[in-house]
């Protein structure tokens, strides 16, 4: 009887042995694919400190936190280097497919349209959308029409039954230095000459 319960004993501690065997190796096998690129790796958190040229990208799912060891950070992160870690730091706005630092966004999501580093869903009111890109370009605001000039005919303002004239208007500096698209600067019109120059020129 008591050869049997030493046997029973023995079988049951072989087989937790076993099951301890087979579940560490499930485990090591597991950290070994959420530490790639890790200098130390946590069992339950993934990724603690990432070799010296690789970005640790942290996330959270539900109350846990994972991290992982990147070449390039994914999109709403942007790359921060730092002496000790490299970091992949999430971009504040949620709009943001990418960004420069946490408060500058350099491209928007779909159905977004990007202004001075915001992500906006139309252009705000003094921009507007330009063709190809989602962006938003400040519109030209030009100055008011000068009067109209001298009517002239290849440079003569007489002798001719009909002519040219012509009236501007300007752009201001901060406009022509941003570049904007703007409306017409200039316009003609056909106007009617004095036939008869004076002195019979």
């Amino acid at each position: 009887m008591q050869w049997i319960i030493f046997m029973l004993l023995l079988f049951i501690s072989s087989m937790e042995m076993l099951t301890q065997n087979r579940w560490k190796k499930q485990a090591s096998a597991g950290l070994l694919e959420n530490c790639t690129g890790c200098v130390l790796c946590s069992e339950d958190n993934g990724c603690i400190t990432c070799h010296h040229r690789l970005f640790l990208l942290i996330w959270r799912d539900g109350i846990r936190q994972y991290g992982m060891c990147v070449h390039t950070c994914p999109p709403g992160y942007f790359g921060v280097r730092g002496l000790e870690v490299n970091r992949c730091t999430k971009c504040r706005s949620p709009s943001c497919e990418s960004c420069f630092s946490r408060d500058f966004c350099m491209k928007c999501k779909d159905n977004f349209y990007l202004y001075k580093g915001q992500c906006f869903r139309q252009c705000p009111p003094g921009t507007a959308a330009q063709p190809g890109t989602r962006e938003c370009q400040e519109t030209c605001e030009p100055g008011p029409w000068s009067e109209w000039s001298a009517c002239t005919h290849e440079s003569r303002t007489c002798g001719c039954k009909w002519g040219v004239e012509t009236r501007v208007r300007e752009v201001p500096e901060a406009a022509r230095e941003e570049g904007t698209a703007c409306p017409a600067l200039l316009e003609t019109r056909r106007c009617r000459m004095k036939k008869h120059c004076p002195g019979g020129e």
